[in-house]
């Protein structure tokens, strides 16, 4: 069967990969389709986009055929509209499978790239809740289908302007669901333009909305760019080119221009709105977000507090957290207890060692540690969260954790506490590899890997062991019913000598030469730990013996076959051995 750009066809899917790639096979041939947002079991009719890398990639047209995993009724309206919960027709047991088969495999062979020693995988987690989960929500302004009307919510699946209305979902408190419906109800009458990505004009750009589990409380941002103008007016600047629209004058607009009474009555409108709702919680803060910039994120150049205050207050395992507009805050509170739970387990008791909490948001990971930790240092690039995670570390009277803004690359240099024990919880594309490289340069004896986004944490585990690091176990925790995502988190641990090979002491190893009697090993790690910071193995030690001309005993340190396998000492390592060599005069 030969399959060309733009040919139709059907089949069934086999297997889903991460994340959320299904795979349909093709007689007598190699390649495979792969199909996004599918299911196991699943008959579709696709339209092949593409070949790449020997597959090929096809849009679906039609589920002809539900797989027998998909058991349950969809709860919400826009099911496979809106691609958020593809697995919500699928009994929650056997989504918690699905991400087992997707995340345990690609982990396992990440580690198997590296040793025949791989870790010990602990099982999954599942969430507490498997619906009303999600404490944030952000909805985008934009028409419904191009030209369309007016519409507030969710980008459609496979769509990249489309905006389908979701009133009534299902992953979010209904207190979320109301204030969605208010605002829109209001800017559907107003006649106001949404943000035009390609014209860059137009008012309407974003709704966000945060909501306390423990607390009911909510904080309402509403993002508009300045340039407050009519959808009527937007559509009349469409009658020219849009070239020599945006060569012209009417293309700009003054950003610092006063508001208008008509604009001012619009977000009194607003206000009116949200705060006349009756809702289970209760509005404690409702901000205005001016935002000019072209991205199409939710940012603020300017903010107003239009009512209360710029935060929420949130508990989480008996600690306090005051939660701002853009602080990171994982997204489901009762899956965050069950993930730290997990993560404070694998710290075990440090109670005499500096950890480092990197990439620390507010700071939840680094205050429910601060127990059972000496001191905890937290990085976070931005400078709100910080802000937010020292006044929570006051507020739980936690007096041994400071949290520091930057970013985690940049920032690692300026602390003179090195640490013992370190966190790694970065965004989801995982650590940069500049920061990644420092992080290892400490060589601590354990390290932590918490990952959103298992791909990211499977790329960086060869680079882990290539530092002399092992993955010793894993747990997956479900922070995302109803969708594909899952947490991973991982303990990383030193490879000692003893792990990796057999040592025998032969008599030939009591004739030293008399280089080597000036310094013992301990003098050469002691002066290397005190000079440089790093801490290094006798392994690595022998190793730059060995390439110094130094006698070190015929087996003492080799590997007992040819096969076996054996850390590298790292460059950095390398040379701070050999200042220590040259020190004592050995080289």
């Amino acid at each position: 069967m030969s399959l060309k750009k733009g040919i139709e066809a059907e089949g069934k899917v086999v297997r889903r990969e991460f994340p959320d790639k299904g795979i349909i096979e093709i007689a007598d041939e190699e390649s495979k389709v792969v199909v996004k947002g599918t299911l196991p079991g699943q008959m579709v009719r696709y339209r092949v986009l593409k070949k790449r890398n020997g597959n090929y990639e096809a849009y679906v047209e039609e589920i002809t055929k539900r797989s027998p995993l998909e058991n349950e009724a969809a709860v919400c309206k826009n099911c496979g509209v809106c691609g958020g919960c593809d697995y919500q027709t699928v009994p929650y047991e056997e989504q918690l499978k699905l991400k087992e088969a997707q995340i345990k495999p690609m982990i396992l062979k990440a580690c198997e790239k590296c040793t025949d020693e791989l870790p010990v995988y602990e099982g999954i987690k599942s969430a507490p809740h498997r619906w009303e989960t999600r404490n944030k929500m952000e909805f985008a302004f934009g028409d419904s289908y191009k030209g369309g009307p007016l519409s507030l919510g969710l980008h459609k699946k496979e769509h990249f302007y489309d905006i389908l209305y979701t009133d009534d979902c299902k992953i979010v408190h209904s207190d979320v669901d109301k204030v969605l419906a208010a605002v829109f109800e209001v800017c559907k009458t107003s006649g106001l333009s949404f943000y035009n990505k390609m014209m860059h004009r137009g008012y309407l750009r974003h709704l966000l909305v945060r909501r306390a589990e423990s607390t009911g409380e909510i904080l309402v941002a509403f993002e508009t760019s300045s340039d407050f103008i009519k959808a009527d007016e937007v559509e009349a600047m469409k009658t020219d080119s849009l070239k020599e629209f945006l060569e012209s004058d009417a293309a700009f607009y003054d950003k610092e221009k006063l508001r208008t009474p008509e604009e001012t009555a619009f977000l009194d409108a607003i206000k009116e709105a949200v705060l006349g709702l009756s809702l289970e919680g209760k509005i404690t803060g409702l901000l205005h977000l001016v935002n000019d910039r072209q991205s199409d994120m939710v940012a603020a150049e300017k903010t107003e507090v239009m009512y209360g205050r710029e935060y929420i207050n949130e508990k989480l395992l008996g600690l306090s957290f005051k939660i701002t507009t853009f602080s990171f805050f994982q997204t489901n509170t009762a899956g965050a207890e069950v993930l730290y739970s997990v993560v404070r387990d694998y710290v075990g008791n440090q109670k005499d060692k500096v950890v480092y909490d990197l990439y620390s948001g507010t700071g939840t990971i680094g205050q429910i540690i601060a127990s059972v930790a000496k001191k905890v240092i937290g990085i976070e690039i931005i400078p709100e969260a910080v802000d937010a995670a020292n006044e929570n570390a006051a507020v739980n009277n936690l007096d041994n954790v400071h949290f520091i803004a930057g970013d985690v690359f940049e920032k690692l240099d300026s602390i003179e506490e090195k640490p013992d024990f370190i966190i790694l919880d970065p965004p989801r594309d995982g650590v940069s590899p500049k920061a990644l490289e420092k992080v290892l340069s400490y060589g601590v004896d354990n390290i932590i890997y918490v990952a959103c986004k298992p791909t990211s944490l499977a790329r960086d585990l060869p680079v882990f062991y290539e530092n002399g690091y092992k993955a010793e176990k894993f747990m997956l925790v479900d922070m995302f019913p109803n969708t594909h995502h899952v947490e991973t988190v991982v303990l990383l641990s030193q490879r000692k000598p003893d792990d990796v090979i057999e040592v025998e002491l032969e008599l030939d190893e009591l004739d030293v030469t008399s280089a080597e009697s000036k310094a013992t090993y301990a003098e050469i790690k002691d002066f290397v730990l005190k000079e440089h910071g790093l801490k290094v193995s006798n392994l690595y030690i022998s190793q730059v013996k060995r390439k110094c001309g130094i006698e070190v005993g015929e087996n003492y340190n080799l590997p007992k076959s040819e096969d076996s396998r054996q850390p590298q000492c790292p460059e950095e390592k390398e040379k701070a051995i050999k200042g220590a060599l040259e020190h004592f005069g050995m080289i």
